[in-house]
């Protein structure tokens, strides 16, 4: 599993970033970001949903302390990823390599690497996360800086590409899956809730609404749904 075989794998992510990326670009200069800040933004996170959350902390003036806890919420599945995929790494993986390599985790990264019947090598690993870090990138590039000189109305049609992705992410396993399907109803009756009552919305910030639903939603359906051992385990053969 060469350099070359990785980047035949990420081609796919990286065309589908391409056209998500661009909607994140529209969205964090219509929140006040620099276009050069924006494309900064992307090129040192590599994170669609954390970047979206951490656009809305900044645009509506938030604390450090809500941004480091929105983004441990809500990334922290790359660990547990990371963690995953330590099971499939070949020997060659040193711990500079890991360093290095757990940048380019994403949930569609991910998916590829682990579906590999042989083991993850560096090279292949390299190759799978350099398309699509460059495309997330560009497309940020693209939205950015081309932003400015579109219509509102375009403007804002391309920039609702992001939180299309984010539908497309939730519809199928809510679908399959009561508890999730139960969750992401009652993350979104949270937000809003928060976002239209008056006494809420004043005193919860975005940043802080977005760590209260999660949590509450995830912890409610866990106590409410929890998952069996012998539904772990037909998860795992699965």
């Amino acid at each position: 599993m060469n350099y070359t075989y990785g980047l035949k794998r990420g081609l796919p992510i990286a065309l589908g970033y391409l056209s998500v990326a661009f909607g994140f670009g529209i969205t964090a200069v219509s929140a006040g970001l620099a276009p050069w800040q924006a494309v900064i933004v992307s090129l040192t996170n590599f994170t669609s949903a954390g970047q979206v959350a951490g656009v809305s902390v900044i645009a509506t003036l938030g604390t450090v302390i809500e941004m480091i806890i929105a983004q441990f919420i809500i990334n922290l599945r790359y660990a547990l990823m990371g963690i995953a995929l330590t099971q499939k790494l070949s020997g060659k993986f040193t711990f500079l390599h890991r360093f290095i390599a757990a940048f380019g985790i994403s949930d569609e990264s991910f998916v590829m690497a682990v579906s590999e019947k042989e083991k993850v090598t560096p090279a292949y690993m390299y190759g799978l996360m350099t398309l699509p870090i460059m495309a997330w990138t560009l497309g940020t590039a693209i939205g950015a800086y081309s932003g400015s000189v579109l219509p509102i109305s375009v403007r804002d049609a391309l920039g609702l590409a992001i939180y299309a992705m984010f539908v497309a992410i939730i519809v199928p396993p809510a679908r399959d899956n009561r508890a999730v399907m139960w969750a992401v109803i009652m993350a979104a009756a949270l937000s809003s809730l928060i976002y239209y009552v008056p006494w809420l919305s004043a005193h919860i910030s975005s940043g802080f609404s977005v760590i209260i639903c999660a949590v509450v939603a995830s912890a409610a359906l866990a106590k409410l749904c929890p998952v069996n051992e012998v539904e772990k385990e037909e998860q795992s053969n699965d």
